[in-house]
């Protein structure tokens, strides 16, 4: 009898250990830049700049040493009161690509950057207005990153660009299981949906075309074989305990 109770419990702790080692992750799976070396020099230019896509949110703000000359090219909400100005309104680009600007009509500013809005705005006031200053800012630049994350959700990105390193950070960071070497990163070009992966394993990926991302794009990182084999042996494993318990408190009684 005692033969075959100890023949039960090492039955048992090795189906524990098989189930410990198969959802257990290797260092391959879970360092950065595995091929960068010491002291190594990566130079990049970040020449990155995004564009204005349809559906931004954009802020422009005109100002000249005239106030009250620049005033028409402001849209505020409400009136001024107590000689201060209302909350000035922002604009939304259209599925046109357009906004409707005050004074000058609708002007087209998909694809374009936020240098390239200034200047094409300072060409078409001229006529009006002597050396204006305008200020542009995209509102609602976010970025959404999801999976196997600390911390899932949609971010606003305070600035012009936020890097996919930047944006997992604000995850805080992939969790264990993270598949770091397949990360999926899905960019929207005006309705059009582009799907790009990633490999943070690799030094590489500071060269990727994703590895600076654009508002509204989103961050999949993918459950590695780890945590997809520990998950399909979870339900499994409990029912082998189960049976395996039902086994021995069986055998137990009968063999008093």
């Amino acid at each position: 009898m005692n033969s075959l109770k100890t023949r039960i419990k090492n039955y048992l702790l090795i189906l524990s250990a098989g189930l410990f080692i198969a959802s257990c992750a290797s260092r391959r799976d879970v360092v950065y830049f595995q091929d960068a070396q010491e002291y190594e020099t990566i130079v990049s230019d970040n020449s990155h700049v995004n564009t204005f896509k349809i559906d931004d949110v954009i802020s422009i703000n005109v100002s000249t040493l005239d106030s009250e000359a620049s005033l028409p090219f402001n849209v505020f909400k409400g009136v001024m009161t107590n000689g201060s100005r209302p909350e000035q309104l922002d604009y939304i680009i259209d599925k046109q690509g357009n906004i409707d600007f005050p004074v000058l009509g609708e002007l087209k500013l998909v694809g374009l950057t936020p240098e390239e809005t200034k200047n094409l705005l300072k060409e078409k006031l001229k006529p009006y207005l002597k050396d204006p200053i305008i200020n542009i800012r995209l509102v609602n630049f976010t970025v959404t990153v999801l999976g196997e994350v600390n911390k899932p959700g949609t971010y606003f990105v305070n600035g012009e660009q936020i890097t996919v390193l930047e944006a997992i950070g604000l995850a805080n960071d992939l969790g264990i299981k993270g598949m770091r070497d397949n990360v999926l990163v899905i960019r929207d070009f005006n309705g059009t949906k582009v799907y790009t992966r990633i490999d943070l394993t690799s030094k590489d990926a500071l060269n990727s075309p994703v590895y600076y991302l654009t508002q509204n794009d989103v961050v999949y990182v993918e459950p590695n074989k780890s945590a997809v084999t520990s998950s399909s042996l979870d339900g499994r494993a409990g029912i082998a305990i189960s049976i395996a318990s039902l086994l021995i408190t069986t055998t137990l009684i009968l063999v008093r």
